[in-house]
């Protein structure tokens, strides 16, 4: 063969094999997807979370899953982003599975309970001693997937207009605090309510709350809470190590390309561990911050209220094990199972470390 003769035959089988290599890539499908959250916008470690998210999920699909993020009440309210997703006019949500007891006492389990599991131990159960999986059956009754999407780690007890001495000093305390917590102070007496980020400091101003609880220090301080409240409280022993989620429409999701499906659940289990290096590594800024600055109050919870929250917990708890509930029972009986194998190895281990670090290191 002459070289002109093979340049030009290469030359058109190269072009044969270009068209045959671009044409599929050429023709993928796009998606524009909303994300509907319950946080503020740019609000530290949640809503930053959130968009970081979408963010990941668009650039790691090379924009063929693009990610719009709304914050709360930019199309929906906060409280009403499951259901959005639920009935189809957003494709995501971003919030706290406990947010949404009202549908199923089960989801509580997947955020955050009272006495219950540390973040890494949450962490563990849903990958992989089988939480995952009964996550699954339960929002598979609202035709949705929940993904951890975020770790606050231990949060904050709360602030108080007035220093808690006793159970006494809670009676009839109008307090902010959501989720199967919530239960636990309406139990030792308070009046709980649940509401949005957004709205708590106008509560605490009016006077409608005496006291309100939201994460910790890193968001707590951007939500001005210190200055109505002087009281603040650590740690919160109703919410250990609070995971966030992120929601999709089940049959949205399954519609999507394989690779696709992979990259939401990667970019999930990234931000899970992103958040939770961004609560640990801010908050005792934060808190710094609260107290040479602000002249916050930092307290501990009196032994009479940490037991009697004890109490109230173990209660709950062994109230949803026998739960009508048939999903619900299955929730909480893998939920204490787990923990009480997986606090082994965090009592034995991190607290014995944690104990003896204390003790014997002390730098200038």
């Amino acid at each position: 063969m002459k070289r002109r003769d093979f340049i030009k035959t290469a030359a058109v089988g190269a072009g044969v094999a270009v068209t045959t290599v671009a044409a599929p890539a050429i023709a993928q499908q796009r998606y524009n997807w909303r994300m509907v959250t319950t946080w503020p916008r740019n609000f530290p470690g949640l809503g930053v979370g959130a968009q970081r998210l979408a963010d990941r999920i668009t650039a790691m699909s090379g924009g063929r899953l693009n990610i719009r993020v709304y914050s709360a009440g930019e199309l929906v309210p906060p409280l009403q982003s499951f259901d959005a997703v639920i009935e189809g006019s957003a494709e995501m949500s971003h919030g706290a599975a406990y947010y949404w007891q009202n549908k199923s006492p089960a989801t509580s389990f997947f955020t955050g309970v009272p006495y219950g599991m540390t973040s890494r131990e949450l962490a563990a159960w849903v990958r992989y001693m089988g939480g995952q999986e009964i996550w699954d059956k339960v929002y598979d009754q609202f035709g949705v997937k929940g993904f951890l999407s975020g770790d606050t780690g231990t949060q904050a007890g709360g602030w108080f207009r007035k220093e808690i001495k006793s159970l006494a000093d809670i009676q009839g305390l109008n307090f902010r605090t959501p989720g199967l917590g919530g239960q636990v102070w309406q139990r030792m007496g308070a009046n709980v309510v649940n509401m949005a980020a957004g709205e708590i400091y106008q509560a605490l101003q009016s006077g409608a709350l005496d006291a309100a609880e939201f994460v910790g220090p890193y968001n707590d301080l951007a939500l001005g809470f210190y200055q109505i409240c002087k009281e603040y409280y650590l740690p919160s022993f109703i919410e250990p190590g609070l995971a966030t989620e992120l929601v999709v429409n089940k049959s949205k999701f399954a519609a999507l390309p394989k690779d696709l499906q992979q990259i939401v659940e990667v970019a999930c289990q990234a931000e899970f561990d992103q958040v939770a290096s961004d609560f640990y590594a801010n908050d005792p800024i934060a808190l710094k911050t609260l107290v040479e600055q602000h002249g916050v109050n930092i307290r501990f919870f009196p032994e009479e209220i940490l037991a009697a929250g004890a109490k109230a917990a173990m209660a709950i708890i062994n109230e949803l094990r026998e739960h009508r509930d048939a999903l619900t029972r299955e929730t909480a009986e893998s939920f204490v199972k787990s923990l009480t194998l997986l606090q082994t190895r965090t009592e034995n281990v991190d607290q014995a470390f944690a104990a003896a670090r204390q003790k014997y290191i002390k730098y200038s």
